[in-house]
């Protein structure tokens, strides 16, 4: 009878030794299974910040583009203001008499020393501000950075990828790996990995397309 009891005994230990086993190894995939899912989910994600990100940064620079360009405009105007109010000086004190035109040519040095203040005024407010280079140059560092945000995220679902194949494929997981079956890794697809096209051939109004 004690014989008989070590047996059995013996035999459940050993059912129950196997049993947690087989619970261990099949846990595992799941877990294996999961972690492919959530780093794909990752991947996706990466996919969908740079298409929420991307156009609104270009629409951004693209914005200050054109406020840098109507400043640089209106330096330019006031720049063409001063050199006509210049060359109407210049003129009347080369032609006119300046008893007679004494009242034109004030008039005409008064506004080459108001145009003259607003261009200096002009430069020296505008220049500061004139950032889109800057902006450029950011929006250069965001597509690299976002780019690389990505691949790193397709690199760690491969390793998830290869993780789980190695247990559902593997002995003792494909014993008991049923239901489940081996992944690819990452195949890059044209449509929904397409990266974003930024044309800047016309500064004043870049474009993105995808």
């Amino acid at each position: 009878m004690k014989k008989s009891y070590i047996v059995l005994i013996s035999v459940a230990v050993l059912l129950l030794i196997g049993v947690g086993s087989c619970i261990g190894v099949r846990n595992g995939i799941v877990s294996a299974d999961q972690a492919v899912k959530k780093s794909w989910g990752n991947v996706e994600s990466a996919y969908q910040r740079r298409l929420d990100l991307i156009p609104n940064l270009v629409n951004t620079v693209k914005g200050y583009a054109a406020h840098e360009s109507t400043t640089l405009q209106n330096v330019t105007d006031a720049r063409v203001g001063l050199k006509k109010a210049y060359d109407e000086a210049e003129q009347m004190l080369k032609n006119g008499d300046a008893t007679s035109n004494i009242q034109q040519i004030q008039q005409s040095q008064s506004n080459l020393m108001d145009k003259a203040g607003i261009y200096i005024n002009a430069v020296h407010e505008a220049y500061p501000d004139l950032k889109a280079n800057e902006n450029f140059l950011s929006l250069q560092d965001e597509l690299s950075g976002t780019e690389n945000r990505i691949n790193t995220e397709r690199v760690n679902y491969n390793k998830a990828v290869e993780a789980y194949n190695n247990k559902i494929l593997r002995f003792p997981g494909s014993l008991f790996g049923w239901g489940y079956t081996e992944k690819e890794m990452f195949k890059a697809d044209a449509n929904a990995s397409k990266a974003p096209n930024v044309d800047f051939g016309n500064n004043s109004n870049p474009t993105v397309d995808f």
